[in-house]
Formats: structure tokens, C-alpha cells, sequence
């Protein structure tokens, strides 16, 4: 068969690649640095897969000038990369002049590399001292998290466009909270439920404190999106259990943002369990400012099913808080998540990049779109049993495959009309992969922790070929004949 033209993308599209401060910086306490509740949890026997952390990680706070250089190679035109609020106010509330230097130095070499810093305030390492006043479930974080982006942009607003609040706050409240498999490692879903609100009134703040010091950035937050499908489509309690999930899970965040209200049935669903003085006056008026981009995280698709017809699904769901383990689908805990022998990555989630072309759709269509806010996908990649050889070097084929689906898909939806501006590949370097530890590698870059010497993977070598061109050339590399 003759192949067609290769996908073209527009000539102001963004080709990034993402990171997160704990999993790549290290410095664990240099310069001021106070413990984040990921030092504390990395601590906790049981939680962190050979109790790994992140003290040393890749030791970008280090060697950022060989990474900026690096990102340069690659072709990569922007960086998104989050701040450890810990180095900026390490109580929580007092400013530590080192601490954002470091990001002022790291914002210089980006920009002197010709890469756009893209920067996230918030991926999941609050200061533990927040944390022993409450944490996220306390509504003072929200007001505390204005003050930490305040002081952010006092030091970088001259330089930095684009700013994202939150990383995926579904994970920060929910598996940090309600399933405790992340920091801080809490099993209480009504204080889950509190730390999501909060998450969301931090966000709704910041912007608004932002968006009066400077009505030219760039705003946004990212949400993590789960491609979520009845296991039988024809039946009435699969049904159910995908809208469940996808409530709780997309639209109670996606929502209050774009719509200015949460969405009614998952209320129902989570019944007694929603806090009634949760939500004051006002705040959903603050959560829906307007904001610019909407950040897309977007790794995998799943299958669900409830054993029980919806009438008795908050019974179940009852049961199951009461007698399982904990799970982060508060007030839907007895759906369960079915394996289909569909293609998985290292981590056990399921493979389809159609899933994405889908998401970006469905968000364009029924949220941003009529905004006039653009999507940008923040972050899609994939974990795959790497290995190297002698010198360090990674063939990953199936990387390079997971990503030439998932670009092709974003060229779909962008030729069906969703706005998407750009795309960032998770991650530019192995990692720290929380509760997994050292032990999951998404990296386009391949690091060995021993030396921490860097060795771009195959992965990273055709990421720079579409990254330089704008084209998806092949799976096979850069000027291949495709397949």
C-alpha cells in the first residue's frame, strides 16, 4: 500500500516535553527546601514501591543547563515543568529567596535556548507543614496556594506566559486522600471530597490574583482524563458504572471550571458523603473564571462494570467503602475496572490512542470550544519495559508506536475542529514514578540513576524529527518509508 501524505501540523503548534519537581529534581535539601508530603510518605513503610524517593531523583536542580541543552537537541520549542513549593515558601507562607532563584536561573537558560517555559505551580508536593494544618481538605490551602503564585510571580511574570495552577487535582484529592496510594496517604473520602473543592477554589483564586497582575498571560490548569467505556455496552448497570466514573473522575472537575456548577448526578451519587457546608457563597463563581488553555493529560482508556442494577448501586457502593480496600471512586466504590487483553503499557493501562482524538473532541464540543479556550495536551506518553544496551541506549519501538498513534490522533481531532495549540510528551527524562518509585520508566530520555547520565532513547530521536518538521514522517524514523 502506498502511503499518504504525512499528518502536517500548523506552524505555531508546541512541541514540548513535561516534568514534575519531585520525580526529576532532587536537592532534596538544598537551599531551604522543606519536606513535601512525598518526603514524608516516600517515608512511610509500604508505600513506595522498595522506599524509593525522591531526594536525588535525576538531579535536575543540578544539571538543568546539560537538560536545557538537551531539550535544544530535541527540537523541542516549550518545557512544562512545575514548581516545588517547598523551596519558594517552605512553611508554607514564608518566602525563601534561594529557593525561587533556582527557577529564575532554570526560566534564563530555557529562554536563552529559544524553548518557551511553560510553568505548573502545582504537581502534588505541598509543603508537609500545609499538610499538618490540614491539608488540601482545609479550605485555608486555597488561600495559602494564592499567596505561593503570588510570590511566583513576583520573581518570573516578567518572562513566563504561560501558567498552569494545578496538575490533575484528581489525583492530589482522590488517591492522596480517599484510596491514601499517594501522598499524603489518607483514607477518608469526605475529606477527599473537601480537598477536591479546595483544589479547584485554589485554582479559581490564583487565576483571578494572576489574571488582575497581568491581563496578558496565558491561564490555565491541567486535568488528567480517563477514556472510560461500559464493559457491555448494552447494559443498563455497565451503563451506569461509565457514567459514574466518568463523573466523578472528568466531569466533576471539567464542570465547575468551564460550566460553573458540578454536575447533578454525580451530587446524587455521592449522597450523604457530599459535604453540605462545602461549598460557600461565591466560590463556584471563582472556580469558573474565565481561564485560557485547558491542559489535557491524557495515558489510557478502561472498561467498567457494576455488579447490581443502578437502583442498588449506592447500597454497593455503601458495602464496598465499609468492607473493601479504599478506593478513590468515592460513592461509586463497588465499580470495578474489567481487563479486555487489549494492548497495555508497563503499567498496566490499557492502550488506544482513538480514545484521545475522542477526549479532545468531546471537550471542544461540549466545554471549551464555545469559551473560545484552547486545549493543549499537557500530557501523553507511555511506560514500556526498557532495555538498554551497552551503552545505555534504548530501541523503544513500542514507545515510538504509542506515540506516532497518539500524535495521529491529535492531528484527527484537529482536523475535526478541536483547537489544540500543542503537545507535550511525558517525559522528557525517566523518573521518580511516586508510589512506583524508580522502577517505571516514561521517559523519551533515559537516565541511569547510578550516574545520572542521559541517553536520548529512539523514542526521543523521532520525537525530534516531528518536533523539527512538524510532520509524522513514521514510525521508523525520520525520513523512513512508512509503513
Amino acid at each position: 500500500m502506498t502511503p499518504g501524505p504525512a499528518p502536517s501540523f500548523p506552524g505555531d503548534f508546541l512541541w514540548g516535553a513535561a516534568t514534575a519537581s519531585y520525580q526529576i529534581e532532587g536537592a532534596g535539601t538544598a537551599d531551604g527546601r522543606s519536606e513535601s508530603i512525598w518526603d514524608t510518605f516516600s517515608r512511610m513503610p509500604g508505600k513506595v514501591l522498595h522506599g524509593h524517593d525522591g531526594l536525588t531523583a535525576c538531579d535536575h536542580y543540578h544539571r538543568y543547563p546539560d537538560d536545557v541543552a538537551l531539550m535544544r537537541e530535541l527540537n523541542l520549542t516549550a518545557y512544562r515543568f512545575s514548581l516545588a513549593w517547598t523551596r519558594i515558601l517552605p512553611d508554607g507562607r514564608t518566602l525563601n529567596r534561594p529557593g525561587l532563584d533556582f527557577y529564575s536561573r532554570l526560566v534564563d537558560e530555557l529562554l536563552g535556548a529559544g524553548v518557551t517555559p511553560w510553568l505548573t505551580l502545582y504537581h502534588w508536593d505541598l509543603p508537609q507543614a500545609l499538610e499538618d494544618a490540614g491539608g488540601w481538605p482545609e479550605r485555608d490551602t486555597a488561600l495559602r496556594f494564592v499567596d505561593y503564585a503570588a510570590a511566583v510571580h513576583d520573581a518570573l511574570g516578567d518572562r513566563v506566559h504561560y501558567w498552569t495552577t494545578l496538575n490533575e487535582p484528581w489525583c492530589s484529592a482522590f488517591l492522596g486522600y480517599a484510596a491514601g496510594v499517594h501522598a499524603p496517604g489518607r483514607t477518608e473520602p469526605q475529606a477527599a471530597l473537601r480537598a477536591a473543592h479546595h483544589l479547584l477554589l485554589g485554582h479559581g483564586l490564583a487565576t483571578q490574583e494572576l489574571r488582575r497582575r497581568d491581563p496578558s498571560l496565558s491561564l490555565g490548569l491541567t486535568l488528567n482524563f480517563t477514556d472510560t467505556q461500559p464493559l457491555d455496552p448494552a447494559s443498563e448497570r455497565d451503563q451506569d458504572a461509565a457514567r459514574r466514573l466518568d463523573g466523578l473522575a472528568n466531569r466533576f472537575f471539567v464542570e465547575p471550571v468551564t460550566l460553573g456548577a458540578y454536575p447533578q448526578d454525580v451530587l446524587a451519587d455521592l449522597g450523604d458523603l457530599w459535604p453540605q457546608d462545602l461549598v460557600q457563597d461565591g466560590d463556584l463563581e471563582v472556580i469558573s473564571t474565565p481561564i485560557d488553555v485547558l491542559g489535557v493529560n491524557y495515558y489510557a482508556t478502561q472498561a467498567v462494570t457494576a455488579g447490581c442494577p443502578p437502583e442498588r448501586a449506592p447500597l454497593a457502593a455503601a458495602q464496598a467503602r465499609r468492607h473493601d480496600l479504599p478506593s478513590p471512586s468515592v460513592g461509586s466504590e463497588h465499580v470495578a475496572v474489567v481487563r479486555r487483553g487489549i494492548p497495555v503499557s508497563d503499567m498496566g493501562w490499557e492502550i488506544s490512542a482513538d480514545g484521545l482524538s475522542d477526549l479532545l473532541l468531546r471537550l471542544h464540543k461540549d466545554y471549551t470550544g464555545p469559551l473560545g479556550v484552547r486545549l493543549t495536551v499537557t500530557e501523553n506518553g507511555a511506560a514500556m519495559d526498557d532495555v538498554p544496551d551497552a551503552t545505555g541506549y534504548v530501541e523503544d519501538r513500542d514507545r515510538v508506536d504509542y506515540l506516532d498513534r497518539h500524535l495521529r490522533a491529535v492531528h484527527e481531532a484537529l482536523a475535526r475542529g478541536a483547537d489544540v495549540n500543542g503537545y507535550f510528551v511525558w517525559s522528557l527524562l525517566d523518573n521518580f514514578e511516586w508510589a512506583w518509585g524508580y522502577t517505571k520508566r516514561f521517559g523519551i530520555v533515559r537516565v541511569d540513576y547510578d550516574t545520572q547520565r542521559r541517553t536520548p532513547k529512539a523514542s526521543a530521536r523521532w520525537y525530534a524529527d516531528v518536533a523539527g518538521s512538524g510532520l509524522i514522517r513514521s514510525r521508523n524514523g525520520a525520513g523512513a518509508t512508512a509503513e
